[in-house]
């Protein structure tokens, strides 16, 4: 919670900064920058799972954060972009189990008939830094325009928490081994005006090399797709 906290008031310095910075460039019409929040819901997907597994339900995600854009060019219509974020997903599973047994994490494959399972999820809390290349048909005056920002981003694994209902068996874990600290992927927005397509295509898998599944690695990745609001 302390880190949490200090993120947020480092964001909110950021965004304090940049912006009055923002205004003075737009008063003295001499440059401008689209300094903003950015929030975002997503539906998250899992690539490249194991043989045999299914996802289920809808799996949400919901994203937070402020990038301060840098224009690179004379009309300030081409920009990169940096930021800080916060993150949180959820996935839903239909017949992975998660469990710790003596003192070990254990993934294992069930019947889910045979367990009659009411709650099957992980999620995830990430501190995210987002890097763009972004252009636009912006102004100084026109805050409705079109935009197509793509990128790349890396998040750092803050918590993950499990929980697992059925007839059979209930858990709950937190915080347990097994999960990618560094998790990075490309990112896509386009849109116009505050409403925006968005598109986060993971590259490396969510769970640790030290996760098996019948003695396989977890190779499963994350793909998100939603919608991005920009808020000045």
């Amino acid at each position: 919670m302390k880190v949490l906290v200090f993120l947020l008031l480092t964001l909110f310095g950021f965004f304090g900064f940049s912006q009055s910075d923002k205004f003075k460039d737009t008063e003295a019409d001499e440059s401008y920058r689209e300094d903003q929040f950015y929030a975002s819901a997503t539906y998250n997907l899992i690539n490249d799972k194991p043989s045999g597994v299914k996802q289920s339900g809808f799996s949400s995600g919901f994203h937070f954060g402020f990038i301060r854009d840098m224009p690179i060019n004379k009309k300030r219509n081409i920009a990169l972009g940096l930021g800080l974020g916060l993150s949180s997903n959820s996935y839903n599973l239909k017949n992975i189990l998660i469990e710790k047994t003596n003192n070990e994490v254990v993934f294992s494959i069930i019947d889910e008939d045979d367990y009659n399972v009411s709650k099957n999820k992980f999620t995830t809390y990430l501190v995210e830094v987002p890097f763009e290349l972004r252009w636009r048909t912006s102004n100084a005056e026109d805050y409705n325009f079109w935009r197509i920002y793509t990128g790349f981003k890396v998040g750092y694994l803050l918590y993950n928490s499990v929980k697992f209902k059925s007839d059979v068996t209930n858990s709950e874990l937190s915080n347990i081994d097994g999960f990618e600290k560094i998790q990075y992927g490309f990112t896509l927005s386009a849109g116009y005006s505050t409403w925006n397509f968005h598109l986060y295509y993971g590259l490396n898998p969510i769970f640790d090399s030290n996760s098996k599944l019948d003695n396989s690695t977890i190779d499963m990745k994350s793909l998100k797709i939603g919608l991005m609001f920009y808020i000045l």
